[in-house]
């Protein structure tokens, strides 16, 4: 079972909402948060990515940059820039991308459900981004960014969801990449007590983006439960989330760059592909990009190639090993190219399908010299690896679109 809960959120006003809303703290780098902050005093990237406030340039883990964060925070509070809700209230948060449509609901998940399992992992964290978070966590006192869940469909939830997206909307945005941002109050008490009974009988959640942001606040939880021997329903037993049924979520390809050919001539390279795939020169220009699963696209010296797996490169059986991601890593980056850990050499680099394919082909053109783009890992393979315990290759999948932070924030007293 899960355990959700409503809460009483700071938000911005309606007339702020626009400008405070932001993209997750780590989707850009700092020239990019500070570029996009630029002339605006109300973006919540001058809490999320604090760092961008200082002259020069700043170690983010720097300890001013959290304080920073937290002054930032408050400063957006006294300005009444931000109000917060007089009652616990559940929300939801719709996105339309090119005509899709996700719609979630804005909660708070237990943090015991994180430790117990019942909330579902599939990627490792870092020691040091989970320090990162969890000083952000500790120093604004409040959950800044959700977590972005995923849940089996669930029929009387979306009737729920459908009947309470006629009323009248809290907000109704849009921002400047052409996604639509609507959001809804639940506030009558025996709508929130039906969703929480109705989300008791569900096995479990997923963890679709945001580990490091959950690690932290599970942890942030526990320190002060250490502080308060005598705790029970207190807020910071719970984090800020927003849960999406799984069929309404669209993984997008995430795609690979490396730096060089790993000392190899190209009829080199082609020959020792050629091992483990299938190789088929393209006289088209056009970017490949996949249309199943275990089919690649390389593009190297001006030209594409599709590559297919062959047969015996890997298991079915194993959820991890059949992963086109892994496929690619095993039997090409690193036997070839010689990338054993990629997620810490600095040769490979890694880009989010939203991107698009003209965007490998830029980055071979300027500092890179080979690219890979692979077919989507599916929402159905990362609750499978989820469920049996095991953690995909790092940069296994991009999410779009990105849930925004600002618009929701829970505080932790």
């Amino acid at each position: 079972m899960v355990k959700i809960k409503a809460f009483n959120a700071l938000r911005p006003q309606n007339r702020f909402v626009e400008k405070v809303a932001a993209l997750p703290y780590d989707v850009m780098n700092y020239e990019e948060a500070k570029s996009m902050a630029k002339g605006n005093p109300y973006s919540f990237l001058h809490v999320d990515r604090a760092e961008i406030d200082f002259n020069e340039v700043i170690d983010p883990y720097n300890a001013k940059v959290y304080e920073k964060a937290k002054d930032n925070l408050n400063n957006l509070i006294n300005k009444n820039i931000f109000i917060k809700d007089d009652k616990p209230n559940i929300y939801i948060y719709r996105q339309i991308m090119n005509g899709r449509v996700q719609t979630g609901i804005v909660c708070c998940t237990a943090i015991d459900d994180y430790i117990n399992g019942f909330i579902k992992k599939h990627e490792h964290t870092r020691e040091d981004k989970e320090k990162d978070r969890i000083k952000h966590v500790d120093s604004c006192n409040a959950n800044t960014g959700p977590i972005f869940l995923t849940y089996k469909k669930n029929i009387e939830i979306n009737n729920i969801i459908d009947n309470e997206t006629k009323n009248s909307p809290l907000y109704n945005f849009n921002t400047e990449d052409g996604i639509t941002h609507i959001a809804w109050v639940i506030e009558k008490e025996e709508i929130i007590q039906k969703l929480t009974i109705l989300f008791e009988k569900i096995d479990s959640l997923y963890i679709a983006d945001g580990h490091h942001r959950a690690a932290a606040a599970v942890k942030v939880g526990i320190e002060r439960r250490k502080e308060n021997v005598n705790y029970k329903n207190e807020k910071f037993n719970y984090f800020l989330s927003v849960l999406y049924p799984d069929k309404e979520l669209k993984i997008f390809d995430y795609n690979r760059v490396v730096k060089d050919l790993n000392g190899l001539t190209l009829e080199k390279l082609l020959n020792d592909i050629s091992e483990n795939f299938e190789i088929d020169k393209l006289d088209d220009k056009t970017p490949f990009k996949p249309s199943e699963k275990h089919t690649f696209g390389m593009y190297v010296e001006n030209s594409w190639y599709k590559l297919k797996a062959k047969n015996g490169t890997f298991s079915d059986k194993d959820a991890v090993e059949s992963l086109d991601v892994s496929i690619l890593q095993n039997n090409l980056l690193s036997p070839v190219l010689g990338i054993n850990e990629p997620r810490k050499d600095k040769r490979i680099d890694f880009v989010g399908g939203i991107r698009g394919l003209d965007g490998l082909v830029e980055r071979v053109r300027t500092d890179m010299k080979i690219a890979f783009s692979l077919y989507p890992t599916t929402i159905d393979e990362l609750m499978r690896i989820a469920d049996e315990g095991k953690v995909m290759p790092p940069k296994s999948t991009w999410f779009e679109p990105k849930i925004r932070s600002g618009i929701f924030i829970h505080t932790l007293n």
